[in-house]
């Protein structure tokens, strides 16, 4: 059965996360708690989510003797240009322009303190401040070069399938709200998508920010399920990759309804959409 690699230290697996940075990302996140009178941008949300779920990569992978390399990291923002946001180090560059968890773990730009829900103790949450490791920064600037974007994803998954050929796939997230200023990217996304180890083919999932008055769609099964007068929303469905059986199992766990032909999408996506489908996302299996 495709997707079934077990990931481990000897065969680990990629995540790549592409991130728009365009200037429309500076728009309010519809849905977002507001800090004070404002509820917070795009790019602010977007950047506090993947910084807090590259943490979570680094807990799931920390065991006594330190953070084991289950998985190699890499982020590209896309905007005023295209950019690798997290860089391998002079001492180790695998050639990939993805770095492993333990390095990155090792390696943010900063610690921040930052104000937390915890539990309580009593069945309630409390605030705390807890220092935050912070990897990105909310960028918001220019066009939206997609397809420069994931055309730079491509060579980093080929050239990492390359040397890792028996591992689970690489993971691609992209999340955008807008349409692509440099060409058609679902021509970018089947070229991305057909770069494969010996247990399947690159996973290419994409989450879509809207500003639309539209309902949100989330994992849709078949294009008819996505808004009919967004062009835009169907090339984004035909981007994306089925879920293999563990992310479905995943999915239904937070209570999606999935079939076969599930997608990696989300059209219109709120706050807690994101961050529960990145999480979906970024569970490819059992870690060894």
């Amino acid at each position: 059965m495709p997707y079934s690699a077990e990931i481990s230290r000897q065969q680990p697996t990629a995540i790549l996360f592409l991130l728009d940075q365009s200037a429309s990302m500076q728009e309010p996140f519809g849905g977002a708690e507001k800090t004070g009178d404002a509820a917070p941008s795009r790019a602010r949300v977007l950047a506090d989510t993947v910084n807090d779920l590259l943490q979570n990569l680094v807990l799931r992978c920390a065991k006594e003797e330190g953070v084991r390399d289950y998985f190699h990291v890499g982020v590209i923002g896309y905007g005023q240009r295209v950019r690798r946001l997290v860089q391998p180090t002079e001492e180790y560059d695998p050639g990939t322009g993805l770095v492993p968890i333990s390095h990155l773990a090792d390696r943010p730009q900063r610690m921040e303190q930052r104000v937390k829900e915890v539990d309580d103790g009593d069945g309630g949450t409390t605030e705390t401040r807890v220092k935050t490791p912070i990897w990105v920064d909310p960028q918001a600037k220019n066009g939206t070069p997609m397809c420069q974007a994931l055309d730079l994803a491509a060579q980093s998954a080929r050239d990492w399938i390359d040397q890792h050929p028996h591992s689970f796939p690489p993971i691609v997230l992209n999340v955008t709200d807008g349409e692509a200023t440099d060409g058609d990217p679902l021509r970018y996304a089947q070229e991305l998508r057909s770069f494969a180890t010996d247990d399947g083919e690159v996973l290419l999932f994409n989450i879509h920010l809207s500003a639309s008055e539209e309902a949100p769609v989330e994992l849709p099964s078949a294009a008819d399920e996505v808004p009919t007068d967004d062009e835009y929303a169907e090339v984004l469905f035909q981007m994306s990759s089925r879920l293999p059986f563990s992310m479905r199992s995943a999915a239904e766990q937070e209570g999606y309804s999935v079939t076969l032909d599930t997608r990696g999408f989300v059209f219109n996506a709120d706050p807690v959409s994101l961050v529960t489908f990145l999480e979906i996302g970024t569970r490819p299996s059992n870690l060894r």
